[in-house]
């Protein structure tokens, strides 16, 4: 019974009954006597076929829009009202097909959206009471304990507490390589397990769920507006009553209500109307595979424009995760371990971000670090000063031990220069009165990051820009590293928001990619605000014009390229609208194409450009692979 309710409203009835009475028309016809009944049977096709189509007027006119269907059914109705059966079942026949096919494609260009929402797990294992119990995803309870075992799928956003495995997060982030967790690590609901046992806290479930983020974003974006959209609606707009007025003249100035009947169906912009809309939902759907997610078809249509993108240093183009470098001892009998020992006792009760590796390095040294200073302070653009054992300890600049009477009488401010200019952050250790050394920390730059400024220049982006709080020497290493295009150093907040706003001003489209808070200003400012490592922010899932769900860098130039690969596709969809169009009207007018013909030639241009904007879906070869190959196999530099 499901079956056969399932074939009535399927979307291919309609046009397979219109199509079967049509051959029994054309097989009554043969038959001697029998030319009433084919009539008749003609009739009937076109009333099958124009229905759903007159219906579809009605609503829209209801609402004071006068769509395609109507059109259609002005043509059809005068068609059998002159006596024009076959012109009448033909046009609405091919126009039922056509829109059943039209259905078809579009449901094939949101199969990102519908592979998402399979991979979306159906049951989870939990322990309750001591007892693992199999029960539906959607059950699973904040904090409570969800064990993945091989080959099962990751029912919730959660860490892991004990066990290791390989989860296939391709679904999340669109990378195809099995990631390795263990013990604090975090998994996405959704991906899949490719071996190992996982013990994994929930932390995020049901529509709190990355995935759960991603569909919804993935839904909207799709449905969203381009600019170009917007204005192809008004256009429509004006242009089918204008049709319907076209026709109308047309009939009354040569006498011919079939020329207005026919002028009504070739002037359909079914292919115009639909041009924009299926690449964009094209577009988005095979960035969504890749683990981009674009906020909506407005800014698909900017991020192809985009010249200028302007980048964070920090846990953007390096790691974010500094490494102690380099411990120079300069004063005589001190060796470096002492260096590194005053400065990490010092430093230990520091939240300055460079404590955390000048501690990680004594600790790797065996230096023990036992106690807290008795006191330590922050000397706002020079360092810290700490009381350790009695004994002050300064940490930072040159302007540091000026501010406190220390002469320098080692070459220490000497030594900090020129491990700057290698573009590592320096910092002179002094205890009481006498300078030990210099100590320098370093954050190691991507090892895809040149090869991301590589593939953005290919793509079309003229120039690349680093915007960063930290020095300009330091800043300098990391672009003569990576060919950035131009530096800003020494930036707040305000400084990056102000940078951004003189390129717009200066007539560029400008990107702004950033991970953290201090970049948001300049992010809402850029014309795309692009976030980097996404999966793991529901901030940025829902608020960054485009998300890069993995910590991919590469995957920039990739959206870039793929904004303009549908914009390109945008065009030609319009161009091949336009010609049928215009190619049709001119053979009405010299009287060379009926009305079946016009529609058939309508529906035709209909699904060339659906067919056009489905090349979208295939992954096109990234314009980084050839870089990208040379940089993997070699080791990023610290900076």
């Amino acid at each position: 019974m499901n079956k056969i309710n399932a074939w009535i409203n399927g979307r291919w009835t309609t046009p397979a009954l219109s199509g079967l009475l049509i051959l029994a028309s054309f097989t009554a016809s043969k038959g001697y006597g029998a030319a009433l009944a084919a009539q008749w049977l003609m009739v009937a096709a076109a009333l099958v076929a124009g229905a759903p189509i007159v219906r579809n007027a009605v609503r829209a006119l209801a609402v004071r829009h006068i769509s395609i269907d109507l059109l259609v059914s002005i043509a059809a109705v005068g068609a059998l009202i002159i006596g024009e059966y076959w012109e009448a079942a033909a046009v609405t026949f091919l126009f039922a097909i056509g829109h059943a096919l039209e259905s078809a494609t579009l449901n094939k260009t949101r199969a990102a959206l519908a592979e998402l929402i399979a991979v979306a797990p159906d049951t989870a294992i939990v322990m309750r009471k001591g007892e693992q119990v199999e029960i539906p995803a959607a059950s699973v309870a904040m904090g409570e304990v969800v064990l993945v075992k091989n080959g099962a799928k990751v029912p919730v956003d959660g860490e892991v507490i004990a066990g290791t495995g390989a989860l296939d997060e391709a679904s999340i982030t669109g990378e195809s390589i099995p990631v390795e967790k263990s013990k604090g690590d975090h998994v996405f609901a959704g991906t899949i397990s490719r071996g190992g046992f996982l013990q994994v806290l929930a932390t995020g479930i049901g529509a709190d769920t990355t995935l759960a983020r991603i569909i919804h974003r993935v839904e909207d974006a799709q449905d969203a507006k381009a600019r170009t959209q917007k204005f192809m609606d008004r256009f429509s707009s004006w242009y089918t009553p204008a049709v319907v007025v076209l026709a109308l003249l047309a009939g009354l100035i040569s006498g011919s209500v079939v020329l207005g009947l026919t002028l009504l169906v070739v002037a359909c912009p079914g292919a115009l109307v639909i041009s924009i809309p299926v690449s964009i939902v094209a577009g988005i759907g095979r960035s969504a595979r890749d683990g981009i997610l674009i906020k909506g078809g407005e800014f698909l249509e900017t991020a192809a424009k985009i010249d200028v993108v302007a980048v964070d240093k920090t846990g953007t183009l390096t790691k974010g995760r500094p490494q102690l470098t380099d411990v120079v001892a300069l004063a005589p009998g001190v060796d470096k371990n002492q260096v590194l020992a005053w400065a990490a006792r010092a430093e230990a009760g520091s939240e300055h971000p460079l404590a955390r590796p000048i501690l990680e390095a004594a600790e790797q040294a065996g230096i023990a670090v036992a106690e807290l200073p008795e006191h330590i302070e922050p000397v706002i653009g020079k360092g810290i000063t700490a009381r350790v054992e009695g004994k002050r300890v300064l940490i930072g600049n040159l302007a540091l031990l000026e501010q406190f009477g220390v002469a320098d009488t080692v070459g220490a401010d000497r030594q900090a220069h020129q491990l700057a200019t290698q573009g590592r952050t320096p910092m002179i250790v002094a205890v009481d009165d006498q300078v030990l050394g210099v100590i320098a920390v370093a954050d190691e730059i991507r090892r895809d990051a040149a090869a991301m400024v590589a593939a953005l220049h290919k793509a079309g982006v003229k120039k690349v820009v680093m915007l960063t709080g930290d020095v300009k020497p330091v800043a300098d290493a990391v672009a003569a590293a990576t060919g950035i295009d131009e530096v800003h150093a020494g930036l707040l907040p305000e400084d990056k928001l102000d940078i951004v706003a003189r390129l717009q001003r200066a007539g560029h489209v400008v990107a702004m990619v950033g991970d953290g808070v201090n970049d948001a200003p300049a992010l809402a400012t850029a014309d795309v605000g692009v976030a980097m490592g996404a999966a793991g922010s529901a901030v940025a899932v829902e608020t960054a014009d485009i998300a890069l769900m993995g910590d991919d860098l590469l995957k920039l130039p990739e959206a870039i390229s793929l904004a303009r690969r549908t914009l390109s596709n945008i065009r030609q969809n319009i161009v091949i609208a336009l010609a049928t169009v215009g190619l049709l009207l001119t053979g009405v007018l010299m009287g060379g194409v009926t009305m079946a013909a016009g529609m058939l030639f309508h529906e035709g241009s209909v699904l060339i450009v659906i067919a056009n904007a489905m090349r979208l879906l295939r992954r096109a070869t990234p314009a980084h692979s050839a870089p990208l190959s040379t940089v993997a196999r070699e080791s990023a530099p610290s900076i």
